[in-house]
């Protein structure tokens, strides 16, 4: 019988436990969306852009599972028809281009061509110049000497002009257009962030970590680097939209990505080539989309920026108070 009320007391201890844990991690799993539900209340038109940011990557990820049509398909109907510059309805929602291509898939898996060139080109190139900007301008002297020589040289160039002869040496792909991009926001990346760490290496906490004898490495990860995370945050959010444009451009000047592969530049390309009067439709849809995706990353790398910018976490109520 003793043993039994024991059983008995350790499963209703047991279970008291179990409730307890739920309750316990309960709030912890709400915590993320009170801070989206604090961020959407504080910055509205930065919650906007996010929104517009997820909607471009959800599509970009569904692409073959939204798009009703292939986007290279040249449709036939009965007889064997090909609708060519047939306007906007209920069986096109955009129309179709002038060879019988339905425009609503092509924006959808354009989708993925603009995602894939925007992050490419900021993880390597945003994260890559940020690092050498942040060595250059604390190391000083030789190093900092050597790279703003090279700066300069590519400052003296206009950005798109670079861009065009990189493209021209290594031909028409969607790998080269993120290679052309990269390689033409060195300078303004690396003259950006070089300002911003000549102010902030002569704070007064650097000064301090530096006299206790902290080593460079560590002063740069610690204190350097996240006191310039609003200017990382501001480059990377506008490079993403620079990217989408430059491809675009590229595409537009038929140096871009192939023309088979269904991307926005290239749809303007198509539409501007003497089929705007026949079919609008055809580059107002793609240009409303590039349109569309540019404001929502401005929106929400503003927004991200006032938020997390140590300096105004002071004069600003922070999204986890």
């Amino acid at each position: 019988m003793r043993r039994q009320d024991e059983l008995t007391a350790a499963r209703e201890a047991a279970a008291g436990n179990a409730i307890l844990e739920i309750r316990l991690a309960a709030p912890a799993l709400a915590a993320p969306w009170r801070t989206v539900a604090r961020f959407a209340r504080r910055k509205p038109l930065g919650a906007v852009g996010g929104l517009i940011v997820l909607a471009l990557v959800v599509t970009a990820l569904l692409a073959p599972v939204i798009s009703p049509y292939d986007p290279r398909q040249i449709i036939r109907e009965e007889h064997d028809r090909v609708p060519v510059y047939v306007a906007p309805g209920s069986a096109y929602p955009m129309g179709t281009d002038h060879v019988g291509r339905d425009i609503v898939s092509r924006v959808i898996h354009g989708a993925r061509i603009s995602l894939y060139v925007g992050l490419g080109a900021v993880v390597i190139g945003v994260t890559a110049w940020f690092v050498v900007g942040v060595v250059a301008a604390y190391a000083g002297r030789a190093v900092d000497l050597v790279v703003q020589r090279v700066v300069d040289a590519m400052m003296a160039v206009p950005g798109l002009i670079i861009v065009l002869a990189i493209m021209a040496v290594l031909g028409s792909s969607l790998n080269n257009v993120i290679i052309a991009i990269v390689i033409g926001m060195l300078a303004p990346v690396v003259r950006t962030v070089r300002s911003q760490v000549l102010s902030v290496k002569e704070q007064e906490y650097v000064v301090a970590a530096r006299a206790i004898g902290a080593r460079s490495a560590r002063i740069i990860v610690r204190h350097i680097m996240p006191n310039c995370l609003a200017i990382y945050l501001i480059l990377a959010t506008y490079y993403l939209g620079f990217a989408i444009i430059l491809e675009a451009s590229l595409s537009f000047l038929g140096v871009g990505v192939p023309p088979d592969v269904p991307s926005w530049g290239g749809m303007l390309t198509a539409a501007a080539q003497g089929h705007i009067t026949k079919a609008p439709w055809a580059g107002i849809f793609p240009g409303l989309a590039i349109f569309i995706v540019v404001l929502g990353f401005n929106l929400l790398g503003d927004a991200l920026r006032d938020v997390l910018e140590p300096r105004l976490r002071g004069a600003r109520p922070g999204l986890t108070r």
